[in-house]
């Protein structure tokens, strides 16, 4: 990959606009709309264009339709992870999931972000990855900023807004994100 490719995985400016990432971009979103336009029958047709899309995991991930992502190739996922309707995955770093783990309708992944400066903002962006351990169910409408991770087994509420590392085996919500009690042993079913 080029210059420009290899910056934005680093999580250094880049410029979204260079050529390279804008065709990789309608890639991924053409692969989006083949998707999102399968019925619920097509699963063999959902699970190829699954494998072309992501970078890892498509042969066992479920996702619900529409689903949507900036690139796709960026993302990794463990086995058996779910995806319900209308979640979305801005991947320009990578955002890596663990086994059987489940998101919410409306749940969102921001790898993204911009300068804080008017001028540079104009032309460059950067991005941190995400991590999310295994065994992770995230509410519905959740939003995870970038670079944040979160540990295996963890629940994250409804609604929340994850801007900071939230530990394994515990219950969080809330915007901001927080840990709302550890998950006890006897919580298992």
């Amino acid at each position: 990959m080029t210059s420009e490719w290899n910056r934005m995985l680093a999580g250094e400016l880049y410029d979204p606009l260079a050529p390279e990432l804008v065709q990789a971009r309608e890639r991924a979103r053409d692969l989006c709309h083949d998707l999102n336009a399968t019925r619920e029958r097509d699963q063999d047709r959902r699970r190829q264009l699954l494998c072309e899309l992501l970078g890892s995991g498509g042969e066992s991930v479920q996702v619900q339709p529409p689903f949507y992502c900036d690139y796709g190739s960026n993302i990794h996922l463990g086995r058996n992870v779910y995806f319900n309707f209308n979640c979305v995955v801005l991947d320009v770093c990578e955002v890596r999931v663990g086994d059987f783990t489940l998101f919410g309708p409306a749940v969102q992944i921001y790898t993204a972000t911009h300068p804080m400066d008017p001028q540079l903002r104009r032309t460059q962006e950067s991005g941190k990855p995400v991590t999310i351990g295994r065994d992770v169910w995230v509410g519905g409408g959740a939003i995870l900023c970038p670079g944040v991770t979160i540990g295996d087994e963890t629940v994250i509420g409804a609604g929340s807004v994850v801007t900071r590392d939230i530990p394994a085996r515990v219950v969080a919500a809330g915007n901001p994100c927080r840990v709302i009690r550890a998950i006890g042993a006897d919580e298992r079913s």
